[in-house]
């Protein structure tokens, strides 16, 4: 059911006045801040710090290959069950396709992911909705496959 509702948020969001829809620079690079941050933290083996990124609340939605994950808490122990140590974590790298603004605080941004690891890689891709709350952009939503 709250899986209908992001798509009917995402669908009601991607309607917005066309001058709310032009991708604003600065927009583009707190937000690949926010990735590179992502990143560095993943790569420190600090799944912590990973978390910082997104929306500490319980309407935080992940939705993975396992379903949908609601909160932040219960998304951070999904991290720490799924990647128990530095060896199934690996090292992190992000591609970031596509920025579109859906609202002046709001983006859905796609990218790719990819885990370099010694025990097999894995990779993917990603559709974020990040919102910017109190001033700093958080991930909202996070649809990762």
């Amino acid at each position: 059911m709250r899986f209908i509702l992001f798509l009917t948020l995402l669908g009601f969001l991607s309607t917005a006045p066309a001058a709310a829809q032009k991708a604003q620079p600065r927009d583009q690079q707190q937000i690949a801040a926010l990735m590179t941050q992502q990143t560095s933290a993943w790569n420190k083996g600090d799944l912590d710090g990973f978390m910082q990124t997104y929306w500490h609340s319980d309407s935080l939605l992940f939705i993975g290959k396992n379903g949908v994950t609601y909160g932040w808490q219960a998304t951070l122990d999904r991290y720490k069950k799924t990647y128990p140590d530095v060896t199934t974590m690996g090292k992190l790298d992000f591609k970031l396709l596509e920025f579109k603004p859906l609202a002046a605080d709001t983006y859905l941004l796609i990218g790719k992911w990819h885990l370099e690891r010694s025990i097999g890689d894995l990779e993917g891709h990603f559709s974020l909705i990040l919102k910017k709350i109190q001033g700093q952009w958080k991930i909202i939503a996070d649809h990762s496959s």
